[in-house]
């Protein structure tokens, strides 16, 4: 595990690409993106970064959908990606609940372990964007930086308080993708 030149960013999904629901969203129908979230994804891209989404997904352990739903969620996301000139690297979920006592539920870093594994790089000063404290607290013990978009339950959790040292706070996926494509000239 050296320190390759692979440059990855990590998103979570509901409430930084997508809109968010406290219903679940639960197919494909409801899986809408944000404004300006695909185009963000392709300049990361475009700038040399591989982008990998990690994302709890208890809805599928609550038998609110299933995996073919999931999968079609994801298929619209990448084709409006293809659109956009952008593409997701890799895809990690977690399916279950809360109360499964899992190790991949965010803000537990199972997700991340594997990412880390998956493309051989450790996760110090990755970038890890999400708008909910536990997206945070998972890249944070992984050494990498966490970063809050204020979409999705990001303005809730900013007022709750209680970020990671040294957490970015900006308004959407776009700000923050710019951000992380200036700071490297």
């Amino acid at each position: 595990m050296g320190s390759s030149n692979i440059k990855l960013v990590i998103l979570d999904r509901d409430g930084v690409i997508n809109y968010d629901s406290a219903d679940f969203i639960k197919n494909p129908d409801e899986w809408q993106p944000l404004p300006g979230s695909m185009e963000a994804i392709a300049n990361l891209n475009q700038a040399g970064f591989r982008v990998v989404v990690a994302t709890n997904q208890s809805g599928i352990g609550r038998g609110l959908f299933d995996m073919s739903a999931l999968n079609a969620m994801h298929e619209k996301m990448y084709k409006l990606l293809a659109q956009a000139g952008g593409r997701v690297d890799a895809l990690f979920f977690c399916p279950h609940t809360a109360d499964a006592d899992c190790n991949c539920r965010k803000p537990k870093t199972g997700l991340f372990q594997e990412i880390s594994q998956r493309f051989g790089v450790r996760l110090a000063g990755v970038p890890g964007i999400g708008d909910s404290l536990r997206d945070l607290q998972a890249i944070a013990q992984m050494g990498g930086r966490p970063i809050l978009v204020l979409t999705g339950k990001g303005e809730r959790t900013q007022e709750a308080g209680d970020l990671p040292p040294g957490t970015l706070v900006f308004n959407n996926l776009r700000e923050a993708a710019n951000f992380l494509i200036n700071e490297q000239h």
